[in-house]
């Protein structure tokens, strides 16, 4: 496995200046799949027109956000700064959602800071248009705490509706093991696995079943802090859009949306305002259809611009295999 990672972008930002060269896009500008419809902006989320400019009166079924907290260009925020940012684009949201969508908003809790940006967030939400459905829980593997208190392993997540979206219950991969739950219908007793649509326990507002990514799985992009899994997203997906769907995500970050939109076959349409994150999430794109792989594992995206950031530490085993370099694809249309 390589032995080569970027260290975090958000908080290193010599980095982010050292790649931004490397970066097809500069802020203002929008990069549009040839292949399936896909665009990707440097565009601001909070500016109305750099939303009206990506979507081209085209209105989507679901929007999936992950704001960054606290931290946002380098730049601390309070809270309430923070809230009044938040409010801006998720009115952005609402004019280009379907008068049937679905959104989905993944928010965290500090507890060392009153739980905030959630509550304050919550009822920044009350005074919009959108109706809460559900808080969603995804539980990590690993987490963070002392002796003295309970580890911290929650992610958080809202689903928020407006009108009546399409949704389909999933289901997880844990087998049902549990009889019990009689229930009479029509003169028949059955119990609940009898009457079950599937065999495998379906999926709640409690996601215990997901991998947290971590730096030896193949889905890993290096640098992006707080990387949500590729199975969260199509799960979210699956459930509420249908293929063909178009399905915005503001914050593209790692460009998990893009990829889990471009093998689910929905449209995607991303943006974020650094053209770091844009690049990472257009290569991460080509990298699937290129070679099927789902990330760089500990490796990262600008492996053919930057080599040997690690090279003084010692590799790990490879297994013998060579190691794969990004090759740049043709330039695809720039809006």
């Amino acid at each position: 496995m390589k032995n080569n990672p970027l260290p975090r972008l958000d908080t290193d930002e010599n980095l982010r200046n050292e790649l931004l060269p490397h970066c097809r896009l500069k802020p203002g500008e929008i990069w549009e799949d040839p292949i399936n419809g896909h665009k990707v902006g440097c565009l601001d989320a909070t500016n109305s027109l750099d939303i009206k400019r990506l979507m081209g009166g085209e209105y989507a079924k679901l929007a999936i956000h992950d704001p960054p907290y606290n931290l946002v260009a380098f730049q601390e925020r309070s809270i309430a700064e923070f809230i009044n940012w938040c409010k801006k684009w998720v009115e952005n949201s609402w004019l280009w959602l379907d008068k049937n969508s679905a959104l989905y908003i993944w928010l965290g809790a500090d507890q060392k800071d009153n739980y905030q940006p959630l509550p304050d967030f919550m009822i920044m939400m009350r005074d919009l248009d959108f109706d809460p459905i559900s808080f969603i829980t995804m539980r990590n593997q690993r987490g963070y705490g002392t002796q003295k208190n309970w580890m911290a392993v929650r992610q958080e997540l809202l689903y928020y509706v407006k009108g009546s979206p399409y949704f389909e219950v999933q289901y997880t991969d844990i087998p049902k093991i549990l009889r019990g739950y009689y229930k009479t219908v029509n003169g028949q007793t059955t119990e609940n696995l009898e009457r079950s649509k599937s065999d495998n326990i379906r999926a709640s507002n409690v996601w215990v079943d997901i991998q947290q990514v971590f730096y030896r799985m193949e889905e890993n992009i290096s640098g992006c802090y707080a990387q949500k899994p590729l199975k969260s997203i199509e799960r979210i997906i699956n459930a509420s859009s249908k293929q063909g769907d178009l399905v915005i995500d503001f914050f593209a970050h790692s460009g998990t949306t893009l990829l889990a939109s471009e093998i689910k076959k929905r449209r995607c349409f991303t943006i974020d305002i650094d053209p770091v994150y844009c690049e990472i999430s257009i290569r991460r794109l080509e990298l699937f259809r290129q070679k099927g792989r789902l990330g760089w594992q500990n490796g990262h995206p600008f492996e053919m611009e930057l080599p040997d950031r690690n090279s003084e530490q010692p590799q790990l085993p490879n297994n013998g295999q060579k190691q794969e370099v990004f090759q740049q694809p043709v330039q695809a249309k720039l809006l």
